[in-house]
């Protein structure tokens, strides 16, 4: 089933998306323990990244700081899965949350289409993954886990 989004999101004059420029661990694991979420230790942290097929990460012009991140792996066939999806916790989390789905649910449906989509995210994006047309547990499936 592929995503078709409902409007364009915009972020905040400054902030960009940015998919070329890979982020130090070090600032997403910053970025993950705001979320709540696990961290991971630097070098395989980094090598995640370096080797997922594509990522994405909010950030602004002005400041050198993450305020979103999610990597994607995928086998290209059937399966693409949306790891380390983090959001800073300030106003906007939500609309970061939103446009990082967006994008690449996007690229997902261009590059990838027909793959069965999987993500880990914490418990702070549910809202903007519905919104984004997710499904919260199915059958009562509740978590998927993958150890660095």
């Amino acid at each position: 089933m592929q995503y078709f989004p409902k409007k364009k999101l915009i972020l905040p004059e400054g902030y960009f998306v940015n998919s070329s420029q890979i982020p130090l661990a070090k600032e997403v694991n910053k970025l993950l323990a705001n979320c709540g979420c696990d961290t991971f230790p630097i070098k395989p942290l980094s090598e995640a990244i370096q080797k997922s097929n594509f990522f994405f990460t909010i950030q602004n012009q002005l400041k050198n700081k993450l305020y979103g991140f999610v990597r994607v792996t995928s086998d290209r066939g059937l399966n693409a899965n949306l790891w380390n999806l983090s959001a800073a916790s300030d106003n906007n989390q939500q609309l970061y949350y939103s446009i990082l789905l967006q994008v690449t649910l996007d690229k997902i449906n261009r590059e990838m289409p027909g793959c069965s989509i999987s993500v880990q995210a914490p418990v702070s994006s549910f809202k903007s993954l519905e919104e984004s047309g997710f499904i919260l547990n199915p059958n009562g499936i509740r978590v998927m886990g993958y150890k660095l």
